[in-house]
């Protein structure tokens, strides 16, 4: 605070002169007030009838705050007048410290609302930090700074902003990870020199004289401390730790909520993650279009009772004579040879719009919402995916393996079924069963792939693939007979499939062969699906088709007998062939229609 002026108290404009003029002319004694420098600033002359004013005058000082500011000089009584001056100049100085420190004060809380006001505004653990430095530069001069934070994870210190080079990063913070330890979280705030007892030339740069440093405390627990350090000593005052450790409260609020804003978004994300883990694998047990078609977007949205009718086509897969080749495998090997033809055919299946309805051992059951086309097309890229495996089984002596399926296109209800402790994704339709029966049919017609007529219905005018006609067939279970079709490729570039991923599943050891070869070469080595010599004799198998369902046997015989020299690996023109030759010999009913009668699966 700067020192009190005699002048300004002496000075005609303050209160005190008018008193001090008052009791001079009372007192009737002659008076010079004169500053340290020798300048009168108040000379009273003696007052008619008063005590003249004698040579030999006496020097009283004036003082403020034990310190001269000035002289009176006069008679003995003279001395009265340079102690009501030093009161005066008392009461001033006290004035002038109180103003000072309201203001000062004023200042600090001002201060301190800016830098709430940009910690409001500030996101994240270093903006924070790094706020709470620039701020402290305002009004607590210093040449390097640091915020370091307490890791309850890792037992570590960590650097949360510095300005300058004050600690390096990384592990070699943490090398006199005691000594900050003790005095950084110790709670404490105080000003320390290279007299505290845990300095080191090597804590600190050398150049660092004085380090300012206040506790960072949230519900008493220290998580850290914000430091400040000088080049000079002394360079902080207790106002300057006063100051900081108002900054340091208000810094130790704010990355706290941060860091519980980062641990719950964090806790969110993990959340969410979970969730969609938990949907990704409930999908994996009922596929997202089973709960889009109930007009849901989750699985958790589902409830007993819904349902939805829709036309839609059923495919069935099925391993054939998949009992006699199992016969030669250990459990685990029959187990990883499932999970191998499952893992090539699901990805198949949905890259046609297709979903996996289920998983029934060697089998599989798919449903395709939206047109028949797609089913078929998938059906081909499947056959295609066991020649490929076949051509690798091949090569490591293991027997092929051969597919059949069938599929039917109707209504079908989907929804859950069960109670209130279990449900179930459920498919209940004539659809189904049907499509059940054509797949069983493949081995009956030696065929690959069997359609109905519903489904090649559906099928657009520019499909790449043929389908052959082989007349109607009653189903167990049915009163009305079903037309079906075999359908195949005629050209490799017509069949356009994405190999599937190789399985992740060991291959089954080697076992005897499943004695039907429909649709493999002799030697099951096969790299396509492709037939074009069913294509070239196309014409002639539908015209051999429609003379046996017209009774004319005969026509008919001569007719698969063609066929069958022109493309001899026909397995079902040579079951046309034997059934012909049969109706030849034995003669048919009078009601005889042309209907296969299945009665049995």
């Amino acid at each position: 605070m700067a020192p009190i002026q005699l002048k300004n108290i002496i000075h005609r404009r303050h209160a005190a002169s008018a008193k001090l003029l008052s009791l001079i002319e009372r007192m009737g004694i002659p008076v010079n007030v004169e500053d340290l420098a020798g300048t009168s600033l108040l000379a009273v002359d003696p007052l008619p009838g008063g005590t003249p004013f004698p040579d030999n005058t006496s020097r009283f000082p004036i003082c403020c705050d034990e310190e001269t500011i000035g002289w009176v000089n006069g008679n003995p009584q003279a001395q009265l007048v340079a102690a009501l001056i030093s009161l005066f100049a008392d009461k001033e100085a006290e004035r002038k410290k109180v103003g000072n420190e309201v203001l000062s004060l004023y200042r600090e809380v001002n201060q301190i609302f800016n830098f709430s006001e940009k910690l409001a505004q500030s996101i994240g653990l270093n903006a924070i930090a790094m706020t709470t430095l620039e701020e402290a530069q305002r009004v607590i001069p210093y040449d390097r700074a640091a915020i370091v934070l307490w890791n309850e994870t890792t037992q570590q210190l960590e650097l949360a902003a510095g300005r300058g080079e004050f600690f390096p990063e990384g592990e070699d913070l943490n090398q006199h990870l005691d000594a900050l330890v003790r005095i950084f979280k110790s709670g404490q705030s105080e000003i320390i020199d290279s007299s505290h007892p845990e300095w080191s030339a090597n804590l600190v740069p050398p150049e660092v004289q004085t380090i300012l440093y206040a506790a960072l405390k949230v519900k008493h627990r220290v998580m850290g401390a914000v430091i400040l350090a000088a080049h000079q000593s002394p360079a902080f005052t207790a106002s300057d730790l006063k100051l900081l450790v108002t900054f340091a409260l208000q810094c130790s609020a704010s990355i706290e909520n941060s860091l519980l804003y980062e641990k719950s978004i964090r806790e969110a994300q993990e959340r969410e993650q979970a969730m969609r883990r938990v949907y990704q694998a409930a999908e994996k047990f009922v596929p997202y279009a089973f709960i889009g078609s109930l007009g849901h977007e989750r699985i958790t949205d589902v409830k007993l009772g819904d349902q939805v009718e829709k036309v839609v086509t059923v495919l069935f897969t099925d391993i054939r004579s998949f009992a006699t080749l199992s016969e030669k495998m250990t459990p685990e090997d029959n187990f990883g040879f499932i999970c191998s033809f499952n893992e090539k055919m699901g990805p198949i299946i949905r890259k046609h719009n297709g979903f996996i309805n289920q998983y029934l051992g060697d089998a599989i059951m798919a449903i395709f919402p939206l047109v028949p086309q797609d089913a078929i097309e998938a059906a081909l890229e499947m056959q295609q995916a066991v020649a490929d495996l076949n051509s690798r089984r091949h090569e490591k002596n293991y027997p092929h393996i051969q597919i059949g399926i069938g599929m039917h296109t109707g209504p079908l209800i989907m929804g859950i079924t069960g109670d209130d402790e279990r449900l179930d994704a459920a498919t209940i339709s004539d659809t189904v069963n049907t499509a059940s029966r054509i797949e069983s049919l493949t081995k009956y017609y030696k065929a690959d792939i069997l359609v109905t007529e519903a489904c090649a219905r559906g099928i657009e005018t520019d499909a790449p693939f043929h389908l052959r006609p082989l007349g109607k067939v009653q189903v167990k279970g049915k009163k009305e007979s079903i037309g079906i079709f075999d359908c195949f490729i005629a050209e490799p570039s017509a069949h356009i499939a994405e190999q599937p991923r190789r399985s992740s599943y060991p291959e089954p050891p080697s076992a005897t062969a499943p004695a039907e070869t429909s649709g493999v070469s002799s030697n099951g080595t096969r790299t396509d699906i492709a037939q074009p010599k069913k294509l070239a004799t196309l014409e002639l198998f539908n015209h051999a088709i429609n003379s046996y369902l017209h009774r004319s046997f005969t026509n008919a015989f001569l007719s698969f007998q063609q066929v069958i020299e022109q493309n001899p690996d026909d397995l079902t023109a040579h079951f046309f062939l034997g059934k012909t030759a049969k109706y030849i010999s034995t003669g048919v009913p009078d009601d005889w229609d042309g209907v296969e009668e299945m009665w049995e699966k």
